[in-house]
């Protein structure tokens, strides 16, 4: 069976599959479905088979890149629907049928008018059940350059998860069985068309791809077929459609066959022509098309079809009444339709009940086509044509100001609403937003600085998220003054530092810091290079520019210590304690929150603990808790230096409180919010505690801002999953996020190696003969050959190691691993596992310092739980005491240690 091709599935496994899409577990489906883990388990079973995929990590893949949680295999979305029937082109659908049984792209070529995009419509509907695994069906008309890839990946329900690209993203759907991709209008992004099907022709040789185009691709290998103007089914179309407003229609064969032929069979200018029969018969009809030809027949540079085709839209406007032309015109900027209130704004002056009533009479002559929900949208062709008298009757920018202050109005609007629901609303004029952008110069400019600092938002709350860089880089080359402009700048950099770009993110609070340099003052740091854009932080009491500076300063420090790895710093970095300084001695001494960020620097920079502590109180003081979440951090590091892992379990308790009420389509916010799961996360796994380790990894699937992730956010889970012993559930999510990792290119992710080595040690104690393949794993991912010089990995490992080695009683090189566990580490956050298991190491394998390593790691029992556990147990074993191996199953009982549990219980007797 092909995979992505299930025979039909029951009720229940559809809730299953649901389950599965939300990454949940067995027992979590279990709990929500009110049914036993035992049936949720022969339900993946069926589906598998169903599926035909090989493990439920092939699952889980598949249903969570499904285009929608209700989606249908065998479903593309997006197909457009029409209400009048499909005449013709038999000769032309079952040519397209036929080619997109094979490889290679399909492409429906012709002019504008001639029917491409309802042939496509067809051909997507009747192929449908040949591309099991579903599809979509995407119109490039409103897009602009650049924005391909974007479109695709909205039409197949795909969320953006930095940084795997989305390109990737986008083959790996349609990777999944049959999939139908079909791109309508590419005429004018037709190199950017072109480099995305090649990607995906090698990607997923398997998906149909299906193209309509007023020219063609020229893609390697394609399959063209020509659409031809209608020729004898040209007379019954003009028929249908004339009926269709006046039943009682008719006239001669002879003379609809002239009027057809005069239009040169083309569908658009035939239902145009259609429309107006009703009101002027036949025969004026034929006039007016006379002289129109007449008029339009001059019309150099371009094909006979277009000229007949303009000729009958011309002819179409010329009759319209002066009120009916000027806004048809104006609606030519809208590229991806319109409602009452943009049509409205493009006529200063006139009531919106004016406007409506235009609009109606536009929309029954088939000017303007109803989308609904009120909306309406001009065809292409028409679009085209309102645009030439646009630009021929001197309104053009006019009219662009005016787009551009409902833009500015629109967006603003919607940003108001992000507690809402507003992300319907902007996906329909998104697309919109953005051509009037980019139609903006990068200068200062009032509305065009609103538009893009409102657009920048709205795509970080739609997690678009380099696309929000973009809009604030956007917004601070149209900022009227530095200050507007340094705050697009740190509002770039926030929404770099949520999607983990560190190295970004400290370009841009640099060049931020530089915005405001004085005119007077060289500054040594002419380093930064290229950035990008920033985000909405308030700035307290409108602080004076050097507080500013001095601020921005501070947080590239910080970002270069807090968010990019040892080995990844700046060499600019290096300056920054004294450019520190330097702004600090000019700002104002007023300044509670510039200080609290320098302190908060400061502290990071000397590793100190009693500047952490200052650096916490100085942000107490300020009253920003996006700064006291940042100085708190720095203070869980200084603690976990010093080994106090209780302390650090306590800050983070304290932190996971304050971003309760923080709003997370907020740039700054939503750093916060990812780094406090990541941080809380982490400090419960290393106390012990590991059902509140899962707690939190199960709170940030629902709530982190930048949403669920093919690799980031798995390591949560994972860890506490292989101490817990679940190991089924750890063998199903490794492999995904290993994947996922190298499809993105296998970037540093040293903190994400001990995840990798947890499933190693999960391998290690099932017995599954794939511990060392897990363990090479977790090396590559941390860029290293041995994991003793790994700062990050070395701790865990050690752990894995000893853990495994007392397990299946390979002791010929315990001395060697006791050693490692150990060993001085530098990072400390798994130190208490290392020496607990590697005390028990010593005790089984009989090695002369055992009492002594148990001594040794005594005093991390008091800060690890499970190191608690495993330390009772190994008195137990080193003292033959049955009452501490009792206490050591207690323990394990506590934290949900399930394995560990009844390894200790076989060592009571009975």
């Amino acid at each position: 069976m092909v995979p992505g091709e299930p025979r039909e599935v029951s009720p229940r496994e559809a809730e299953v599959l649901a389950g599965l899409a939300e990454h949940r577990t067995n027992a979590q489906i279990a709990h929500r479905l009110r049914i036993s883990v035992r049936t949720v388990e022969s339900h993946v079973s069926s589906l598998l088979r169903k599926y035909g995929v090989a493990n439920r990590a092939a699952l889980v893949a598949l249903t969570g890149q499904q285009p929608s949680p209700s989606a249908r295999p065998g479903h593309v979305e997006g197909i457009p629907v029409s209400h009048t029937s499909f005449i013709g082109r038999r000769q032309e659908r079952q040519e397209a049928l036929a080619a997109l049984t094979h490889a290679a792209p399909v492409c429906l070529v012709g002019p504008g008018g001639v029917g491409k995009t309802r042939l496509a419509a067809v051909l997507a509907q009747a192929a449908s059940a040949s591309f099991p695994a579903g599809g979509a069906f995407v119109d490039l008309t409103p897009v602009g350059e650049g924005f391909v890839l974007r479109t695709v990946a909205d039409a197949l329900g795909l969320a953006e998860r930095p940084p795997q690209p989305l390109e990737s993203m986008v083959a790996e759907r349609l990777a999944l069985g049959r999939s139908l991709l079909v791109l309508d209008n590419c005429e004018h992004l037709l190199d950017e068309v072109g480099d995305l099907v090649d990607r995906l022709r090698s990607d997923c040789p398997q998906a149909g791809i299906l193209i309509a185009s007023r020219e063609r691709p020229g893609l390697p290998g394609e399959r063209v077929i020509t659409v031809p103007p209608l020729a004898g089914e040209a007379e019954t179309l003009f028929l249908e459609r004339a009926r269709a407003i006046d039943p009682g229609f008719a006239a001669e064969p002879a003379v609809v066959a002239e009027v057809c032929a005069r239009l040169d069979g083309l569908p658009l200018a035939i239902e145009l022509a259609a429309s107006r029969v009703a009101v002027l018969g036949i025969d004026a009809l034929r006039v007016g098309l006379q002289d129109r030809l007449r008029l339009l027949s001059g019309a150099r540079g371009r094909p006979p079809r277009h000229r007949s085709l303009r000729a009958v839209i011309g002819w179409s406007y010329d009759l319209l009444e002066e009120e009916e032309r000027a806004l048809l015109r104006r609606l030519a900027v809208f590229a991806g339709g319109f409602d009452l209130a943009a049509a409205t704004a493009l006529m200063p002056g006139t009531p919106p009940s004016t406007t409506a009533d235009v609009i109606g009479r536009l929309a029954d002559k088939s000017l303007i086509g109803v989308v609904g929900g009120g909306r309406w949208r001009l065809l292409e062709t028409i679009r085209a044509f309102a645009a030439d008298r646009l630009a021929d009757s001197g309104e053009t920018e006019e009219t662009f100001q005016l787009r551009l202050r409902w833009a500015a109005g629109t967006a603003a609007t919607l940003e108001s609403r992000l507690d809402g629901n507003w992300a319907p609303q902007f996906d329909l004029v998104a697309d919109d937003l953005r051509a009037t952008l980019a139609d903006t110069a990068a200068v200062p400019d009032r509305q065009a600085h609103r538009l893009a600092r409102s657009l920048a938002h709205l795509t970080f709350a739609r997690r678009f998220h380099r696309e929000a860089i973009g809009h604030y880089l956007a917004a601070a080359d149209r900022a009227r003054d530095a200050e507007d402009g340094h705050q697009d700048l740190l509002s770039a950099a926030a929404t770099a530092v949520s999607i983990a770009d560190g190295p970004l993110a400290f370009r841009l609070l640099v060049r931020a810091a530089d915005q405001l340099e004085p005119a007077d003052q060289a500054d040594p740091a002419e380093h930064a290079g290229p950035a990008e854009p920033a985000d909405h932080v308030e700035l307290a009491d409108r602080a004076e520019p050097a507080g500013l500076r001095a601020a921005a300063l501070a947080s590239a420090l910080v970002v270069t210590h807090r968010y990019r790895g040892a080995d990844d710093r700046d060499p600019m970095s290096e300056h920054l304690p004294a450019l520190i300084d330097k702004a600090s001695a000019d700002a104002a001494p007023a300044d509670p929150r510039t200080a609290a960020l320098v302190a908060t620097a400061r502290a990071w920079d000397q590793d100190d603990l009693e500047l952490a502590a200052s650096a916490v109180e100085a942000a107490r003081e300020c009253g920003d808790v996006i700064v006291l979440l940042g100085a708190l951090d720095v203070l869980t590091r200084a603690h976990a230096r010093a080994g106090r892992m209780r302390t650090v379990q306590r800050i983070c308790r304290e932190r996971l409180t304050l971003i309760e009420h923080l709003p997370a389509h907020e740039p700054s916010a939503a750093a916060e919010i990812v780094d406090t799961f990541h941080s809380a996360a982490r400090a419960e796994l290393c106390v012990g505690d590991l059902p509140a380790a899962l707690a939190v990894a199960d709170r940030a699937q629902r709530e982190d801002p930048i949403g669920e992730h093919p690799y980031l956010s798995i390591p949560k889970t994972l860890r506490p999953l292989a101490l817990s012993g679940r190991f089924p559930e750890v063998f199903q999510q490794a492999p995904a996020m290993w994947e996922a990792w190298h499809q993105a290119g296998s970037p540093r992710s040293a903190w994400m190696s001990t995840a990798i080595c947890a499933a190693a040690l999960a391998h290690g104690l099932a017995g599954t003969g794939e511990f060392d393949l897990w363990r090479s794993r977790a090396l590559e991912m941390a860029m290293t050959r041995d994991a003793a010089s790994s700062p990050v990995l070395a701790p865990f490992a050690a752990f894995a190691d000893a853990r495994v080695a007392v397990h299946t009683g390979a002791y010929h090189q315990a001395a060697t691993l006791v050693e490692r566990a150990f060993a001085p580490f530098r990072v400390r956050w798994y130190e208490a596992y290392a020496r607990a298991a590697g005390a028990e190491l010593a005790v089984v394998a009989g090695l002369p310092e055992a009492a002594e390593r148990v001594a040794a790691a005594m005093p991390y029992a008091e800060q690890n739980d499970w190191a608690a556990a495993c330390l009772a147990r190994t008195r137990g074993i080193l003292h033959g005491d049955r009452d501490a191996v009792a206490e050591a199953a207690e323990r394990w009982t506590s934290i949900d240690a399930r394995f560990e549990r009844a390894c200790t219980l076989r060592l009571l007797p009975g």
